[in-house]
Parts: structure tokens; sequence; C-alpha cells
């Protein structure tokens, strides 16, 4: 099937969707306050898409994109250490 990828103003907006395989294994508190120092509010925002806030920016996605690899990482090395 053919993916369609949803942008409202320049802003990925089925984050959620594409994150839908680790989305309950993944504390998203800790990704936002460790990675974007923000508050877990604003990533549920970003991920669900909500208020003019919603969405993320291409900025934003690298950072989640880094934030995400930086986690495999060091399951990868605590798995290691089993």
């Amino acid at each position: 099937t053919m993916e369609t990828v949803v942008k409202k103003a320049d802003k990925i907006t089925d984050m959620k969707q594409r994150m839908s395989d680790i989305y309950l294994a993944v504390s998203w508190r800790e990704i936002a306050n460790t990675y974007f120092d923000r508050p877990a509010s604003w990533l549920y925002n970003k991920l669900n898409a909500i208020d003019d806030n919603g969405g993320f920016t291409e900025k934003e996605k690298e950072l989640l994109r880094g934030a995400l690899f930086d986690l495999s990482e060091r399951i990868r090395r605590a798995a290691e250490t089993i």
C-alpha cells in the first residue's frame, strides 16, 4: 500500500502513527525532558498534532530521530551486559 504523509504548514502530523510500534514501550516523558528540555505535555501535543504547536518541524523530527537512536544504543549496551 502507498503511505500518505500528512503535513500541515510544513509540519509532520502523523508522528504518533509512525511510532505506533514503540509508542507504549517508550517513556515519552523522559524523551521530552532529556532530549527536548520540555514537559511531557508538549511532546504529547506534538505526537498527537494537537493545537497550533501540533506536529513536528524538520528540526524537531531530527532531534526525535537522534533521541531514538541514542535510546536504542543505550538499550543495546544494557542487553550486552546480560
